[in-house]
């Protein structure tokens, strides 16, 4: 792929991107799916084509398709939602590292603690006015005070599924 990013300010273009997770229950025979249907960001390139930024997701507006299950996950056993709305993703760093591979270094933010996540991210579109990034991530739950498990039902790590379209918006 050839990378014509821009340097500059960008903006996350929400009808284009995809926020999704995915965690195993009923000890591991079931795989409950959600998606946060509200998304914003923004980043910046740098001259040296680094790149930082961030994302952030609504936590009330994760919908797993169970209105019961939802508002458990809003509540303080899970997201906390009425005390941490928001979940945030800081990126303190990007680089392209060959091809369409792209190292981020950043801080994830869940009911208000913060933890560092590296992660690899697919550069799937680049060119002077978007810029698109894949990226699939796992996440201990309980690292974020998320311990509640009833009957030990919950195992494993949450996977967390990105796709991130940004639009340019002006020059540095």
């Amino acid at each position: 792929m050839t990378v014509a990013v821009e340097t500059g300010l960008w903006q996350l273009d929400r009808t284009a991107t995809t926020v999704a997770v995915s965690h195993k229950t009923m000890w591991g025979m079931v795989t409950v799916k959600g998606a946060f249907a509200v998304v914003g960001g923004q980043g910046e390139v740098l001259s040296d084509g680094s790149a930082t930024g961030t994302v952030t997701l609504d936590a009330t507006s994760l919908d797993t398709k169970h209105t019961k299950r939802d508002k458990h996950l809003r509540s303080a056993d899970f997201f906390d939602v009425d005390n941490h709305p928001e979940i945030t993703f800081g990126v303190r760093g990007a680089e392209l590292r060959g091809g369409d591979t792209v190292h981020v270094d950043g801080q994830l933010t869940v009911r208000g603690i913060s933890r560092p996540v590296t992660l690899t991210a697919r550069l799937t579109k680049a060119n002077a006015d978007a810029v698109a990034l894949d990226a699939e991530f796992t996440v201990d739950r309980n690292e974020f005070g998320m311990g509640w498990n009833q009957m030990g039902m919950i195992k494993g790590l949450t996977t967390v599924n990105a796709t991130l379209a940004f639009v340019r918006t002006k020059t540095a």
